[in-house]
């Protein structure tokens, strides 16, 4: 049964978001204690996290963060819910290492659709098992990027997105078909949400220079031929 961790400090609603994640077929745990955090993420082997931002003693993205540089837990997605709801407050948490953010209250419908579209695309269909595109090659069955034969740290979300990339190599992807084909329609992504994760992309493939991904000015993006 797929295990879903709620790391929240309001009582209240972890009981709302366990009571509805459990009749959607969740399995769910909580801890309500920043410290303990990753200790649980690392015994509870959740396949996706519910991260508070606000939490006693360490903040949530920094433990997104952290999660996200632990080689055993490095690939579980991760949902930001929080009551910040500025521009620049949406791209530290997706900057941090979460693959979706969330602002208080929201919708619970929406909030359990995002849980499926993001579990949904932590495992990518491909009629091949390894993708290589010059210096790159993706594998998909061991989730692994390497670069010149050196492993690359990937969240699930920069790997979706990588993948696409590479399955056509040169070809322009706008925002747009970006959005649809990571994100899927069943779920609102303003397109903003692509160019950071575009940015996380090659800062965790060490592209400052922008010789892997390029970006075609007012179309999108492409991985280099």
């Amino acid at each position: 049964m797929t295990k879903i961790l709620i790391v929240e400090d309001e009582a209240g609603l972890v009981t709302l978001l366990k009571y509805n994640l459990e009749k959607h077929g969740y399995e769910t745990a909580e801890v309500m204690d920043g410290k303990v955090v990753m200790q649980t993420v690392l015994t509870e082997k959740p396949d996706l996290i519910l991260m508070d931002w606000m939490l006693p003693n360490v903040s949530g993205v920094d433990l997104c963060r952290e999660i996200r540089r632990h080689p055993d837990v490095k690939h579980t997605p991760i949902i930001i819910l929080t009551a910040r709801s500025e521009e620049a407050d949406k791209v530290r948490g997706l900057s941090y290492g979460a693959d979706d953010y969330m602002t208080k209250p929201f919708s619970v419908p929406e909030l359990i659709a995002r849980v499926q579209a993001l579990l949904r695309r932590v495992v990518v269909p491909t009629k091949s098992k390894v993708l290589k595109v010059g210096t790159l090659a993706l594998d998909y069955d061991k989730k692994l990027v390497l670069k010149e034969g050196e492993a690359m740290h990937m969240g699930p979300t920069e790997f979706r997105l990588l993948a696409i990339l590479m399955e056509q190599p040169g070809h322009v992807f706008s925002r747009e078909e970006l959005l649809k084909l990571v994100w899927g329609d069943s779920v609102f992504v303003e397109p903003r949400t692509v160019d950071v994760h575009i940015r996380r992309l090659r800062r965790n493939l060490r592209d400052d220079d922008s010789e892997l991904i390029r970006t075609v000015r007012s179309s999108g993006y492409a991985v280099k031929v």
